[in-house]
């Protein structure tokens, strides 16, 4: 299968193709006590998302959508789409071979709809499927645990480098780089909320 990369030649795009981010140690309490002393870095890494994802969740109930969904500009017929439940962004970005079925179901605001088609139908390889548990953004670490999908494997978001068989310097650059990806997708959402 292919990777869709979060940004080309980055470390987190390495690691899936690796196969790094599929073998997981058994931490257990070694785990636990590794998120206890994480440095306050890693903990505090700021996340260029948070504030895209509070704004796109603010749009879309105010216009009272559970979902949206819009073109991608950066890539031909690529498209991004929202589903939001309370406290969750489910966001999917992918290309389609037929773009304008994708195209007409934008205008006639079937963005569930398009939702579905991406996450089910989209050319392969090209999917990134990001579960943001508490809208408001990837963050390293947290109460809860955000993920990456790609398509090569979930990267799940949760502080524990070591059991991703990671430094923290590569886990601190995985995260940065999808929290970036994930920055442009809502942007797009944005744009698409806004009209």
């Amino acid at each position: 299968m292919v990777n869709m990369p979060v940004a080309k030649g980055g470390a987190m795009v390495s690691m899936l193709k690796t196969g790094r981010l599929r073998r997981f140690a058994a931490g257990g309490l070694a785990g636990a006590v590794l998120l206890a002393v994480l440095p306050a870095g890693a903990a505090a890494q700021e996340s260029t998302s948070e504030p895209l994802a509070m704004e796109l969740a603010e749009l879309m109930s105010g216009a009272q959508l559970d979902a949206v969904a819009g073109p991608d500009p950066s890539e031909e017929n690529r498209f991004v789409a929202a589903l939001a439940f309370p406290g969750q962004l489910l966001v999917v970005s992918a290309r389609y071979e037929v773009p304008i079925y994708i195209t007409d179901r934008i205008a006639a605001g079937q963005f569930r709809d398009i939702y579905i088609d991406l996450n089910s139908r989209s050319i392969a390889g090209t999917k990134v499927l990001v579960t943001d548990s508490g809208a408001n953004g990837l963050h390293a670490t947290g109460d809860t645990v955000d993920m990456v999908d790609d398509g090569s494997g979930i990267f799940r978001l949760d502080g524990e480098w070591r059991d991703k068989d990671m430094s923290r310097s590569e886990y601190e650059a995985a995260v940065a780089e999808a929290d970036a990806r994930y920055a442009q997708m809502l942007s797009v959402l944005i744009a698409a909320a806004s009209q």
